[in-house]
């Protein structure tokens, strides 16, 4: 098999716009699960069994069924409903919602490790609830589970290529268009390939710098 560099290069310019539009999607998904994932470890630690078991069951159905039927849902059926965002903007809500629930469950076993003792001490210091959170728990939470939160950024840059079935042209979905239309897809999909690889190597660096900081100040 011949492989042809000329259309290569060619080729070469149309992946990487659709690589900014995977990073986008990314960095907008992992935005939005951090503070969905928040919203909802604070819902599961509510005293009222009337918010605390509907979060729940929110959550197990969410992690329950296959992202893509996610994205099928959100992009087919709400616009049915009257609520229109676009092939983008689902594909950054659906991979946010599907991740926020994973990372709820990070958020929680940081919220745990928080010594008993701190808990105490702000009470004794007169913190407000809000101040408790914001100032000793949070912080000390999250630096604990920044690995995790790390694996997970790339867990969802992984999956962006889901997105073409919605129409997003990300990465995927503009080599999929441009092999239709030249057949040539060995050149396309291994450009592709190289691309992911290329920025998964900084991703996963990030990681491990995120579990040696872990170590050293956790």
């Amino acid at each position: 098999m011949r492989v042809d560099l000329d259309y290569a290069v060619r080729v070469l310019p149309t992946l990487l716009r659709g690589a900014v539009t995977t990073l986008q999607a990314t960095l907008g998904g992992m935005a939005l699960a951090l503070v969905l994932g928040l919203a909802f470890v604070l819902l599961l630690r509510s005293q009222n069994k009337w918010v605390s078991r509907p979060t729940r069951a929110v959550l197990e159905f969410v992690r329950g069924t296959p992202l893509l039927i996610q994205l099928f849902f959100l992009f087919y059926v709400l616009p049915e409903w009257g609520i229109r965002l676009g092939a983008l903007g689902t594909g950054i809500f659906a991979l946010g919602l599907h991740y926020s629930t994973y990372i709820a469950e990070v958020y929680r076993a940081g919220i745990e490790s928080v010594p008993k003792g701190q808990w105490e001490a702000s009470t004794a210091l007169s913190f407000s609830r809000v101040d408790t959170w914001r100032r000793v728990v949070l912080p000390q939470a999250v630096i604990t589970v920044l690995p995790m939160l790390g694996n997970y950024l790339v867990a969802m840059f992984k999956d962006t290529p889901l997105l073409a079935t919605i129409t997003v042209i990300e990465m995927l979905g503009a080599g999929l268009s441009a092999a239709a239309s030249s057949y040539r897809y060995f050149e396309v999909f291994t450009l592709i390939g190289l691309i992911f690889l290329a920025m998964s190597l900084p991703a996963g660096a990030l990681v491990r710098w995120l579990e040696a900081f872990n170590k050293r100040y956790a």
